[in-house]
């Protein structure tokens, strides 16, 4: 299927503030474009997209002061397939992960893994290590954890979360992170579109969205606290070790963020739009990442 992938964002900046913007497809996914990317920005300026050492492509400009918007609008094919579901999946011994793996044991920034590896280790121990155990801690993290917009809070760790029972996304994947590093299990932390394709749609308004990864036998595998059923429609963005390695909006300044919106939409097929399509998103009041 065909997707219609886009944001816009509106910030005030009182003087002229360099950026990087999230808002690109990861590279491993650029071959499933349909259609050309475009970015503009009102007032016009350059930018230039860089690719980091994880894939991940970064818009860069320098936003002068007043108002700027940043509109993205693009059209990916995605498969019409859920997330796979491998129940016999065993783990990787830890002495045979990859090298670059073993940092996504560490904690990080919201992921504190030494105030719950007594939780971890109490909880867990007794299920077998690999795929039951990493949709174990989904379940139970699922379970713990309210879905609530008001529950947002710039510093929330994994503790936090759990201590206060709410959150969003992020905090969902922030908590399974953590506990499967506490049982060596390496995780890493995924932004992306998703809203609500395959599924009825909601009330809330489409959001980024996040759910993580983890290194199983010999290779990554999706798991998604938040929804904790298998999902179609993901377009992932970016990795990294937590949502402060890969913000979808990081500013060298003071700013304020005054719209944002987010377009993820399955294009019927046969549609004129599958070949060219082109978000015409509104500004709302601006929203935390979901």
């Amino acid at each position: 299927m065909n997707l219609s992938i886009g944001c816009q964002l509106q910030l005030h900046c009182e003087s002229a503030t360099p950026l990087l913007a999230l808002v690109h497809p990861h590279t491993s996914l650029v071959s499933d474009l349909a259609t050309p990317e475009r970015l503009d920005l009102d007032p016009d300026r350059t930018f230039e997209v860089l690719t980091d050492q994880s894939g991940n492509r970064w818009c860069r400009l320098l936003a002068r002061g007043g108002t700027t918007n940043l509109r993205y609008a693009a059209t990916i094919h995605c498969p019409d397939t859920t997330d796979p579901v491998l129940p016999a999946m065993g783990a990787c011994p830890v002495e045979a992960l990859p090298i670059n793996s073993y940092r996504f044991l560490n904690a990080s920034t919201y992921c504190d893994t030494a105030a719950l590896m007594e939780l971890a280790w109490s909880t867990f121990a007794g299920i077998p290590p690999g795929w039951t155990l990493v949709q174990a801690i989904c379940d139970w993290v699922h379970e713990r954890i309210r879905f609530d917009y008001n529950a947002i809070h710039p510093h929330k760790r994994a503790s936090d979360s759990l201590a206060e029972g709410a959150g969003v996304c992020r905090d969902y994947a922030h908590l399974a992170i953590s506990l499967c590093r506490c049982l060596n299990i390496p995780a890493r932390y995924c932004t992306g579109y998703l809203g609500y394709t395959g599924i009825p749609p909601g009330e809330a308004p489409v959001d980024f969205s996040a759910w993580f990864e983890v290194f199983l036998a010999d290779r990554w595998h999706v798991f998604d606290a938040r929804h904790n059923f298998p999902r179609c429609g993901r377009v992932l963005i970016a990795r990294g070790r937590d949502a402060a390695d890969v913000p979808f909006l990081r500013t060298f300044g003071a700013h304020q963020l005054d719209g944002f919106t987010v377009i993820t939409e399955a294009i019927p097929h046969g549609s004129s739009q599958e070949s060219a399509h082109e978000v015409e998103p509104h500004l709302t009041n601006a929203a935390a990442i979901g």
